[in-house]
């Protein structure tokens, strides 16, 4: 399994240091994926960890003041990109056409895209969800990329959707999209990975959660064990 951890937009300097010292002390037989805000990314030292972006530029490069571009992002040793997120759909504004460039030049520079998608309580879930799986038919090789499953609903609420409620979304897409890997987000932790645990996932994108490396050791023991690892 593959879980990725989205810090957003906190920790100064000082903080980002002292985080990666407890980082280092996880242990883990998944693949683990650190996406800390862009400025702390020279500063990623990792080796039980992967590097991941929350954001790219779907430029390429150029005259695009406060953009960082995949090329910059390859250079510096990241391999995953979170495009999407509901975040940045909300806030800034992203289009379909902005996120289907973020996805080509990604894969174009051999970075894995992690396209968020997901829906509001008053959204119907699956039009919704499929609507947004549409750019992928436009996308060469888009088998590469990674979907992420976060119900805008759960996402820093402490709410969390049934399995049975995730799993039917989850067979939406793995029926149209079988070779795909598919993970979940949205308020997971410690204590209700029981419950956010199928067979149909093949990880999770944590927020909240990855910001407490000591909670954060006790979900992957409790993944681990539930996937009688080790």
């Amino acid at each position: 399994m593959i879980v990725v951890l989205n810090n957003k937009c906190n920790l100064n300097r000082e903080q980002f240091f002292n985080y990666q010292k407890q980082l280092e002390k996880i242990t883990s037989n998944h693949i683990l994926v650190l996406c800390p805000s862009n400025i702390y990314l020279e500063d990623f030292s990792l080796k039980n960890f992967s590097l991941g972006v929350q954001n790219v530029s779907p430029y390429e490069e150029g005259a695009y003041t406060g953009e960082t571009s995949a090329s910059q992002l390859k250079s510096l040793g990241v391999s995953y990109a979170l495009v999407g997120h509901s975040e940045r759909r909300l806030y800034f504004g992203e289009t379909e056409r902005d996120l289907k460039n973020k996805i080509e030049t990604l894969l174009s520079y051999g970075i894995t895209p992690i396209l968020c998608i997901g829906q509001t309580k008053k959204q119907e879930g699956m039009r919704i969800v499929e609507n947004q799986l549409q750019i992928l038919k436009s996308i060469e090789k888009n088998e590469q990329v990674i979907i992420a499953y976060e119900p805008v609903w759960a996402i820093g609420t402490g709410e969390v959707p049934t399995i049975e409620e995730v799993e039917k979304v989850v067979s939406l897409i793995k029926e149209k999209f079988p070779h795909h890997s598919i993970i979940y987000g949205g308020s997971v932790n410690e204590n209700n990975i029981y419950n956010l645990k199928s067979s149909l996932l093949d990880g999770y994108l944590l927020g909240g959660l990855s910001l407490k490396p000591d909670r954060l050791q006790q979900f992957l023991n409790r993944l681990d064990k539930e996937n009688h690892i080790g």
